[in-house]
């Protein structure tokens, strides 16, 4: 284990964000560093097409299995060790996944997703609790940090394997990165164990499931996200089918990724002009369907035009829907519970949609008919976001039920 040592006081303000960047910069290259390789992993042919299926959607599937665990870590150990723990099990995922097996290919890739879960869920609680006054915006800033994180993965990921000569090594490569985050948390962030005052509250996950907005809020998130990891599974395989090559196809889902920065900080600073966030949920959602038409079945000169246009509306829409789960929470309490069930579920049901994706490839079915679907998921995503994005909030009542009201007053 690491050495450990107390500090007297917490971190300052910009050395936390600091830190959330850096762990955030963690959450996404080991799902977005695999698509680019996928063509090249086929075409070696160790692999199936099924196979390389179940590879992009068990990552997926694992965040969502794996998030609700969060709380109950948080509890047991504390989040700052919570946090901690769970870089450990990413670096050693990253480590695993990058022997050229398909058993340690599979089961670095379980810790991997297992890894981000906690992750993911940890993070946006944190941020609440130490940036309490800002904690939409910097919701942002950590969205920011993820696309970041996506794109380099997704970028880097072609040249380095020519330049390791080795798609493995390129895989294995970005321990290195979660290695550094790991030392940074565990020397910077004070580890104190968790207060046990904390254990009464394990009853809000049942209320939750009985209140219609958790559900709306999980589906929009569940939704979307499909998206996204579609996009982070088989973007480049899609449009290597339509005729780019491999290394136009990574810079392109780069681009795409990359492009999220911009709206991922822009979204929620508009959501919160607004009272009302379904204005901003519609304009982001139409910016994905009019980017992924443009780039799976529009003309190739429309294609850099369409990376940007869905990356703007991917990135807004992921932001937006982790401000929502913080806007719709009265408290941090709350929220740390909205966020595990809203990422719990809302991965659960994205992860099917690189599986179906996988398939369709796998059947031979035409990218005019996958894109079908993802234009079906995208207007099921608009139908929630229509519920979601109502002033509504989760809060306690005076008996400690679990009720949601309509936010008359802004809570700015």
């Amino acid at each position: 284990m690491l050495p450990t040592h107390h500090h007297s006081k917490n971190p300052t303000r910009l050395t936390f964000i600091l830190l959330m960047i850096l762990v955030g910069l963690n959450l996404r290259p080991a799902l977005s560093s695999l698509a680019p390789l996928l063509p090249r992993i086929e075409a070696e042919g160790q692999l199936s097409v099924l196979t390389l299926s179940l590879l992009t959607t068990l990552p997926v599937l694992c965040l969502g299995l794996f998030a609700p665990f969060a709380p109950w870590l948080a509890r047991r150990i504390g989040m700052e060790r919570g946090l901690a723990l769970a870089l450990i099990v990413l670096s050693a995922g990253l480590a695993l996944r990058g022997l050229p097996h398909a058993l340690t290919l599979f089961s670095g890739t379980l810790l991997i997703g297992a890894a981000i879960g906690v992750l993911g869920t940890l993070l946006p609680a944190l941020v609440k609790r130490e940036l309490v006054n800002s904690a939409d915006l910097m919701t942002g800033v950590y969205t920011m940090a993820l696309c970041l994180g996506g794109a380099l993965g997704a970028g880097l990921s072609i040249p380095l394997a020519q330049a390791l000569d080795s798609w493995s090594l390129s895989l294995m490569s970005w321990t290195s990165f979660a290695l550094i985050a790991l030392i940074a948390w565990w020397w910077i962030m004070p580890q104190p164990k968790p207060r046990h005052s904390q254990t009464s509250g394990t009853g809000y996950a049942r209320a939750l499931l009985r209140q219609p907005l958790a559900w709306q809020v999980m589906l929009l998130m569940g939704s979307q996200s499909s998206l996204a990891y579609i996009v982070f599974g088989w973007l480049p395989t899609l449009l290597v089918r339509q005729g780019y090559s491999e290394h136009e196809a990574g810079w392109l889902m780069a681009a795409s990724i990359l492009t999220q920065l911009v709206s991922a900080i822009a979204a929620p600073w508009l959501a919160r002009m607004n009272k009302d966030q379904r204005p901003a949920l519609m304009v982001v959602l139409a910016l994905v369907g009019i980017g992924i038409y443009l780039l799976l079945l529009g003309p190739p000169e429309l294609r850099w035009p369409g990376t940007i246009l869905l990356g703007l509306g991917q990135g807004g829409s992921f932001s937006l829907a982790l401000t929502l789960i913080v806007l719709r929470s009265a408290n941090s309490k709350i929220a740390g519970e909205l966020s595990a069930l809203v990422q719990g579920g809302g991965y659960t049901i994205a992860a099917m949609g690189p599986l179906a994706v996988g398939l369709m490839i796998d059947a031979d079915i035409s990218v005019t008919g996958i894109t079908v679907l993802l234009l079906t998921i995208l207007a099921f995503a608009a139908m929630m976001a229509l519920l979601a994005g109502r002033q509504r909030c989760l809060e306690m009542d005076d008996s400690g039920a679990l009720i949601t009201v309509n936010q008359r007053l802004n809570q700015g």
